[in-house]
């Protein structure tokens, strides 16, 4: 009787600590949904990306030549939605709060305490992922499917039951979907497999079945891949040559502690009880999933931020491991220390992070600091007044207003035979975005997938043209327009875009149509279009 007694409040605890666990999570949830519309300042507008997936989403395919379908198939609904700013913001709200969700469940799953649901929800909220949640890129995605995959993994783990091995399967479906890094993630768990007493399961037709539900999910986008020459390689090809080659893995593993400041010795901590703990070596895989990816990008030289996907996960298992630092003898002063800790140096960094202020404030701020800011070091390697991704925000609207202005003073004759042209897909993809609006016809371009768009044949007289850069003075196809008038330029003086010009070529001779129409064939023929 006694004992009876005993269970029936172990289990009245246990339940009323996992309902104050959901109602932390849910909390913390709808704070991460509404984290876009609290910590974007008006005077800030989508990034340069973020209008080329809007692009995408006018032009619904099985891929795409920056990425996979799913993002773009969230863009049209947001379009359906009225195509406004907070339409696009609020599927990065929903995956964020989804990855909350998802790390307290791994928690509860893990039979984690409310601290550590606590601190685990916490030290997710206060990173970079503060960030990555407010831009519409493929990278919200794969940080929620490499975290539903990591959950999957642990239920499967502790349960070892097969719907969970199909529900994953599933999941890398639609992750590559999402973005291809998810490939990473795959490669790495079958090490994983191999490498536990998991490996069982490789003898076992629904381990393959399992796998194959997510490549027929997948199988749209690879054959996709494989009727337009593999664009992906393409891609990557241009991003090595560009980027990649330039990283330091130096640089790559310092920006692992760098993505999730704050609570750093949180995802350490969860990393070693993983490795170290009696109870934490069940979940080996995990970790070896982990280390896989760093070792796959390291020999890659990836960049940094692709390996954040995994921390959201580690942070879970971090939750566990200082839940129960904090339990033991002269350890409980932890338990509101780190919390502080975590607080105050995401208040201190949190400019940082995200554009929460205007330019001005935020320029004044970092000049305030008088230190070598590396976060305002951009691609051309010099220092600059805001980070590149908060210049990549500013200056799209007036550069399409602009432009507008120019093609309605046109005469009507002229306008119809008008191209309007810009010169990178964030110039084209911002024309695109606000030219409805403005009365601006289709916007052309022959980067990133705007080559699918561009016609077969070149019949316009004018030609509206869009740059950063001024065409070279040898430039073939400009060379042969006889007129050229510079008629406005972008003056939002922090905006990458600072001084894009808006240019108006007339009068061109018989060889321009030649040289567009070639240079149009020969764009699609890489791609077999």
């Amino acid at each position: 009787m006694v004992l009876n007694k005993q269970s029936f409040y172990l289990v009245q605890n246990s339940s009323m600590n996992n309902s104050r666990s959901k109602y932390i999570i849910a909390v913390f949830a709808l704070i991460k949904l509404f984290a876009p519309f609290i910590f974007i300042h008006s005077q800030f507008e989508l990034h340069r990306d973020e209008y080329l997936y809007l692009a995408d989403a006018d032009h619904l395919a099985w891929g795409y030549i920056e990425m996979p379908p799913l993002l773009a198939f969230l863009g049209y609904i947001s379009k359906l939605l009225g195509g406004t700013i907070a339409t696009v913001y609020l599927w990065d709200g929903l995956f964020g709060a989804g990855v909350v969700i998802l790390a307290g469940m791994i928690v509860l799953q893990l039979k984690g305490n409310r601290f550590a649901v606590f601190i685990t929800c916490l030290s997710f909220l206060c990173s970079g992922f503060l960030r990555m949640n407010i831009l519409f890129q493929p990278n919200f995605l794969d940080v929620f499917f490499w975290t539903l995959s990591t959950y999957l993994i642990i239920r499967w783990i502790d349960s070892d039951n097969k719907k969970y091995l199909y529900y994953l399967g599933i999941c890398f479906g639609f992750g590559m979907l999402g973005k291809y890094t998810m490939a990473f993630y795959i490669v790495s768990f079958l090490l994983a497999v191999l490498l536990t007493n998991k490996r069982t399961w490789l003898l076992t037709k629904h381990f393959y079945f399992a796998m194959l539900a997510g490549l027929v999910i997948c199988s749209p986008n690879l054959y996709w891949q494989y009727s337009h020459h593999f664009p992906v390689l393409h891609h990557m090809d241009l991003l090595t040559n560009q980027q990649l080659k330039y990283n330091s893995r130096v640089d790559f593993i310092v920006s692992q502690f760098l993505m999730v400041l704050p609570s750093f010795f949180i995802w350490i901590g969860g990393l070693l009880y993983i490795l170290l703990n009696r109870d934490g070596r069940k979940y080996t895989a995990i970790a070896i999933i982990y280390l896989g990816i760093i070792g796959i990008l390291l020999f890659f030289n990836g960049k940094g931020y692709y390996a954040a996907a995994m921390y959201p996960s580690l942070l879970a298992f971090g939750g566990i491991w200082f839940s129960k630092l904090v339990t033991k003898k002269r350890a409980g002063w932890l338990r509101w220390a780190a919390p502080v800790f975590i607080l105050l140096v995401t208040a201190r960094i949190l400019p940082m992070i995200v554009p929460f202020t205007s330019p001005d404030q935020l320029s004044s701020f970092y000049r305030s600091i008088r230190i070598a800011n590396p976060a305002l070091v951009w691609e051309d390697h010099k220092q600059h007044p805001l980070p590149q991704d908060f210049a990549d925000m500013l200056g799209w609207k007036e550069m399409a207003t602009k432009t507008a202005n120019v093609y309605r003073s046109l005469p009507d004759s002229v306008k119809q035979q008008t191209m309007v042209y810009g010169d990178n897909y964030g110039e084209a993809g911002a024309l695109s975005f606000y030219g409805n609006r403005l009365g601006l016809p289709e916007i052309y371009s022959d980067n990133a997938s705007y080559v699918f768009w561009l016609p077969d044949h070149f019949t316009q007289k004018y030609f509206l043209f869009v740059c950063y850069d001024m065409p070279a003075a040898d430039d073939f196809f400009f060379n042969h327009w006889r007129k050229r008038e510079i008629l406005d330029s972008v003056t939002q003086k922090y905006a990458r875009e600072y001084n894009a010009k808006i240019i108006l070529y007339s009068q061109p001779d018989d060889s321009v149509r030649i040289i567009a129409e070639q240079h149009i064939q020969q764009s699609k023929k890489q791609f077999n279009f």
